[in-house]
C-alpha cells in the first residue's frame, strides 16, 4: 500500500488556470500552424518554379542594376509554337474548376468565399479552445490566454516582408494575406473581450475594485489600446484617414506590448515571436532599399508617370513597391505603386528600366503632378529640350506579383480599370515578350489575349498608349494573338484616342462575364449566351483567332473592388458549368483599395 499515490477525485479536484489554460495555447498553435504548413505543402510546386526562373532572389534582394552591361541586347525573334498536350488537361480542369468555386464573392464585400471558409475555421478553433472544459464564469482566463496566443499570428500574417508569402509562390504577398492578419486581431480582441467582460463581472459580483492594483489597472489599460487598435482599423478608417490610421496603429501597438507585459508575465513568450517576425521584417527591407535616380514626366492631367534609371532586374510582372521620391517637404511619405512594365530581359519596351505610374487622386499623387508640371515650365523657360523632370527616389521592395503564369494558358483574358492598367500592362509585356521576343523558350502555351481596359474619358487612353503600341506591335505577324479592347464612360474629347494596332475604342462597360464568355465561345456560337449578354455582347469574330476548347482560360483583374468582385463571380460562374471543357480557368485579381 505504501507504493500507491493518493489521487484527489475528479470531482473535488479544482481547476488549475496556470496548468490547463498554457496547454490549450500549444494546441491552438499546432492547429495553425498545420494548417499554414499544408497550404505550404500545396504551394510547393509554385514556388519550386519560381526558384528555377530566379523569381526568389529578386523578392528576397530587391531590384537590380546589371552593372556590368553594355547595352540591351535585342532578343533573337523566334516563334516557336509550341502543340499543346492533351495528357493533363481533364486533371488540370477538374481541379482548377473545383477551386474556382472558392472564388465566389458575397455581394458588395472583398471577402470570398475561399476566405470566409478560412476565416470561419479560424474562428471556431478560438472558440472551441476557449470554451472546451473550462470554467469561463468563475475563471475566466481561457479566453485571455487564448487572445496572447494570437499574437504570432497577427504579425506573421502582417509583415510586408514574411517568410510564409515566399515559401507559398508568387502572387501570395502581404496584401492577399493582409485579411487574416485582420481577422486574428479581431480573434484577439473576441478573446480579450470575453476575458475581460467576465472579471469585471466577477470584481462586481463580490465588490472588488475594478482599478487599483496593477494587474486589474494594466489589464483594462491592454484592452483599451486593444479596442482603439480595432476601431481605428475598421476600414472607413483605413480609407479616409489612413495616416491616421497609420500612426495610431503603430504607436497603439507598442503601448500594447508594454501594459501586456505588465499585466501578466504569461504575455512574455508569446511576443518573442511578434518581435522576431516583425525584425525579419526590417531586416529584409534594409536589404532591398534603393536610392535611384529617376525622371517624372506629366501625362494628361491627372497621370504621372516616374522613369527610374538603372533598373535591370528583380521584380516580376506584377508586382507593385513602395515608393518615395524626394521632392518638397514629401521626403518621408511612401506610396504603393504598380511596376507597369516587365524586367528588360523580357520587356517589348524600347525604353529600358522600371516604369511606375501614379494617377492624382490624393494629396501626395496631386503634389507629385503639381511638381512634374513646375519642373516642366522651368526648364521650358531655360530652353532645354527635355520633355522629363529629374528626381531621386527610393524603392522599397518589390512586393506581391502574379499568381497566375499565362504561358501555363492558351487563352488569357486581361481587365484593368483606370490606373490598374500599370499591373494587366506589365503581365501583358512579359507574356508577349516570353512568346514573341524569347521565342516560347519555357514552352508558353498562349495563343490569344484579350485586353480590356475601362476608363472614365478618352484623355486616359494617352497613359500608356506608347506602351501598349509597342507590345502590340511585337505581336503582329506573330502566333500570338492580341486584341485591345478600350471603354469609356464620358463623352469627352474623342479626338483624344490613340492609334493602337488591333484595337477598338468603345463607349459602354460591358461586365466581366461578358468578356470571358465571349472569349471563350466559338464564334459561330451564340446560343450559350442569354438574351441580357447578347445585347451588350462583344464580338471578338475575327480579332481574336479561335483555338478550340481545353486549353485552360487565365483570368487576370485589376481594379477597383466592384470589378475585382465581379470578376471572381464570373469565373466562379464559368467554372462551374465549362471548367473542365475549358481546361480549367484560373484568376488572379489586383484590388486598388485600402
Amino acid at each position: 500500500m505504501s507504493g500507491i499515490v493518493p489521487t484527489i477525485p475528479t470531482e473535488f479536484q479544482q481547476y488549475n488556470s496556470y496548468v490547463t489554460d498554457p496547454a490549450w495555447q500549444r494546441k491552438f498553435s499546432i492547429v495553425w500552424a498545420s494548417f499554414t504548413g499544408f497550404a505550404i505543402l500545396l504551394a510547393l510546386p509554385r514556388f519550386l518554379r519560381a526558384v528555377r526562373r530566379g523569381q526568389v532572389s529578386g523578392t528576397l534582394f530587391g531590384i537590380s542594376e546589371d552593372l556590368g552591361a553594355k547595352g540591351y541586347r535585342p532578343a533573337v525573334m523566334e516563334d516557336r509554337m509550341p502543340t499543346p498536350t492533351r495528357r493533363w488537361r481533364l486533371v488540370n480542369g477538374v481541379v482548377r474548376s473545383a477551386a474556382a468555386a472558392l472564388l465566389w464573392t458575397i455581394p458588395k464585400s472583398e471577402i470570398s468565399l475561399g476566405q470566409i471558409l478560412v476565416i470561419a475555421g479560424y474562428l471556431a478553433t478560438i472558440l472551441v479552445c476557449i470554451i472546451k472544459d473550462a470554467p469561463l464564469v468563475e475563471n475566466p482566463n481561457r479566453a485571455g490566454f487564448l487572445a496572447i496566443a494570437q499574437l504570432p499570428v497577427v504579425f506573421l500574417f502582417a509583415t510586408k516582408n514574411s517568410i510564409l508569402s515566399l515559401l507559398l509562390g508568387p502572387g501570395n504577398g502581404y496584401e492577399k494575406l493582409n485579411y487574416i492578419h485582420k481577422w486574428s486581431g479581431r480573434g484577439a480582441f473576441l478573446g480579450a473581450l470575453i476575458h475581460g467582460a467576465l472579471w469585471i463581472r466577477n470584481h462586481i459580483e463580490f465588490d472588488l475594485p475594478i482599478l487599483g492594483q496593477q494587474k486589474e489597472t494594466s489589464g483594462v489599460a491592454a484592452f483599451a489600446l486593444l479596442c482603439i487598435l480595432v476601431l481605428t482599423s475598421l476600414r472607413p478608417v483605413r480609407r479616409y484617414c489612413y495616416q491616421v490610421f497609420f500612426y495610431v496603429h503603430i504607436l497603439s501597438s507598442i503601448s500594447f506590448f508594454i501594459t501586456l507585459c505588465y499585466h501578466t508575465i504569461y504575455a512574455t513568450p508569446w511576443i518573442f515571436p511578434p518581435l522576431a517576425f516583425y525584425g525579419l521584417d526590417l531586416l529584409l527591407r534594409l536589404l532591398r532599399y534603393r536610392i535611384k535616380d529617376a525622371t517624372v514626366v506629366p501625362v494628361s492631367n491627372d497621370m504621372t508617370l516616374i522613369n527610374v534609371n538603372d533598373c535591370d532586374g528583380g521584380w516580376t510582372p506584377g508586382q507593385h513597391v513602395r515608393l518615395r521620391v524626394f521632392f518638397s517637404d514629401r521626403v518621408f511619405e511612401s506610396h504603393p505603386l504598380t511596376i507597369a512594365c516587365a524586367p528588360p530581359s523580357t520587356s517589348c519596351l524600347s525604353t529600358p528600366g522600371l516604369i511606375l505610374g501614379a494617377r492624382a487622386v490624393g494629396d501626395w499623387s496631386h503634389a507629385l503632378h503639381a511638381y512634374a508640371r513646375r519642373g516642366l515650365e522651368r526648364i521650358a523657360l531655360s530652353d532645354q529640350k527635355s520633355l522629363s523632370v529629374p528626381v531621386q527616389v527610393m524603392l522599397d521592395g518589390p512586393y506581391g506579383g502574379c499568381s497566375v503564369d499565362l504561358g501555363a494558358y492558351e487563352s488569357a483574358l486581361l481587365v484593368a480599370g483606370g490606373s490598374g492598367v500599370t499591373f494587366s500592362l506589365a503581365v501583358l509585356d512579359d507574356i508577349v515578350g516570353r512568346c514573341c521576343r524569347l521565342g516560347r523558350r519555357g514552352g508558353e502555351k498562349t495563343r490569344r489575349i484579350e485586353f480590356a481596359w475601362c476608363v472614365r474619358s478618352f484623355g486616359c487612353i494617352e497613359w500608356f498608349a506608347p506602351q501598349l503600341i509597342e507590345v502590340a506591335k511585337t505581336c503582329a505577324g506573330t502566333s500570338l494573338d492580341l486584341h485591345v479592347s478600350i471603354f469609356v464612360t464620358c463623352l469627352c474629347n474623342p479626338e483624344a484616342v490613340p492609334d493602337i494596332p488591333n484595337s477598338d475604342v468603345s463607349i459602354h462597360r460591358p461586365a466581366v462575364h461578358t468578356l470571358l464568355q465571349e472569349l471563350v465561345t466559338p464564334p459561330s456560337s451564340t446560343s450559350s449566351l442569354s438574351d441580357e449578354e447578347s445585347s451588350e455582347k462583344v464580338d471578338l469574330k475575327g480579332k481574336l483567332n479561335w483555338v478550340g476548347l481545353g486549353g485552360g482560360v487565365a483570368v487576370c483583374a485589376a481594379g477597383p473592388e466592384t470589378m475585382t468582385r465581379e470578376a471572381q463571380n464570373a469565373v466562379a460562374r464559368i467554372s462551374a458549368t465549362r471548367g473542365v471543357q475549358l481546361g480549367g480557368v484560373s484568376l488572379h485579381t489586383e484590388l486598388f483599395a485600402l
